[in-house]
């Protein structure tokens, strides 16, 4: 900045001044939420919004940045009304006062949020959402029940996906107006009239994209209430993926679309097939391996069975081998005997007096034919008979000596 001694006025330039003017309006504004209409809507090649925002009475110049813009929920178009969260700022090159815009909402949904998140802590808090209470939808559904609008493009895309899928399994439409006046109300008896008539085993509950408020019925309390109190388990389809409803949380299952309700609500008839068919090639490899087994088995048992011939012939190897076995132990028992014999003739024939007598020995007998082993007792003259081991003679005792 040019300097001047005091008492002059200071000069400034264009871009000081409009700098100066640019800290001192972002200084005195914090982060703003402003209301108005759009209007001379621009989408620049760069991907950032140009627009102005009015009223009745007066317009400004926004901004909004590729950066920002990428999390809209809308195309802004001319004429939409709504709610825009920004900065008040200086565009320093054409000093040109401006908002840069961080978040724009349609008019009414920062309400429409509000009470969105009052519903959800409220019904949170009595354990509508809990993991605990959701239950597992049925495999293999007698039919499958729609709560949703005739009228709605969800409910073709719905069909064509169960007709695909589980063409079998008959499909029942509870109809229900999806947005406008009491529609949460109308949807809500819905799946109260399907849990009374109990024709189905799995209710699909949705529709398709839209804003916010579009949406907005299945984000009642009667509808999320009539989704807790359902005997019959739900899938809730609202929308698209980056949707969320109060009766996706209360649901047993959420789906980001109706086509995702539809499938997880039915089983996939091409999948049970291709299963079918992967058992059965299963079961074919099992039974061959069964039989080429038994007859394995049955072979090894033909190998053992023999024919009568040949049964006899055994038998008569059988009785032969039996006939040497005896005849063995036969003539072993007799040579045993044998053996034992001639040990008890050797052990007599030590104790055979003829063969003491034969060693020079006699036997001396009194008259009463008492051996006599020693003289005592004996008398002079008495007969005496002795043996020798060749013959006998009679003897008198001339002289005793004890």
């Amino acid at each position: 900045m040019t300097t001047f001694p005091p008492g002059m006025t200071p000069l400034l330039t264009v871009s000081e001044l409009n700098r100066r003017v640019r800290e001192l309006i972002e200084g005195e504004f914090d982060m703003l939420w402003i209301a108005g209409e759009l209007s001379n809507v621009k989408l620049a090649s760069s991907g950032h919004w140009y627009f102005s925002l009015k009223d009745a009475d007066a317009a400004v110049d926004c901004a909004m940045f590729k950066g920002r813009a990428q999390f809209l929920e809308f195309r802004p178009a001319d004429g939409i009304k709504v709610e825009a969260r920004a900065r008040v700022t200086l565009y320093e090159p054409r000093g040109k006062y401006q908002l840069v815009v961080e978040e724009v909402r349609q008019a009414g949904l920062g309400a429409l949020h509000e009470a969105f998140e009052k519903l959800k802590a409220k019904l949170g808090a009595e354990g509508l959402f809990d993991a605990g209470r959701k239950r597992a939808l049925p495999g293999f559904p007698r039919a499958i029940g729609l709560v949703t609008s005739p009228a709605a493009a969800a409910l073709r895309d719905i069909l064509t996906t169960l007709a695909r899928r589980a063409p079998m399994i008959p499909v029942i439409l509870y109809p229900a107006p999806v947005q406008g006046e009491g529609a949460g109300a109308k949807i809500a008896a819905a799946i109260a009239l399907a849990n009374t008539r109990r024709e189905v085993d799995v209710l699909v509950v949705g529709r398709g994209g839209g804003s916010l408020e579009d949406l907005w019925a299945f984000n009642e309390e009667v509808v999320a209430r009539a989704i807790a109190a359902s005997e019959i388990p739900v899938v809730s389809g609202v929308g698209h993926e980056t949707d969320f409803s109060i009766a996706d949380f209360v649901a047993d299952l959420r789906a980001p679309t109706p086509t995702a309700a539809a499938a997880a609500a039915s089983p996939d008839r091409e999948a049970l097939l291709e299963g079918v068919a992967a058992l059965k090639r299963r079961l074919a490899r099992d039974l061959r391996r069964v039989v080429e087994t038994q007859t394995q088995r049955l072979d090894a048992l033909a190998r053992r069975l023999l024919t009568p011939a040949e049964r006899v012939a055994r038998q008569r190897e059988s009785v032969a081998l039996l006939a040497r076995r005896l005849r063995q132990a036969a003539d072993n028992a007799l040579e045993l005997r044998r053996v034992r014999v001639e040990a008890k003739r050797v052990a007599l024939s030590h104790l055979d007096p003829t063969q003491v007598l034969a060693r020079g020995y006699s036997i001396v007998r009194d008259a009463d034919g008492t051996i006599r082993r020693t003289s005592a007792g004996l008398a002079t003259g008495a007969p005496l008979a002795i043996t020798f081991s060749k013959g006998s003679a009679g003897a008198k005792v001339t002289d005793v000596q004890e």
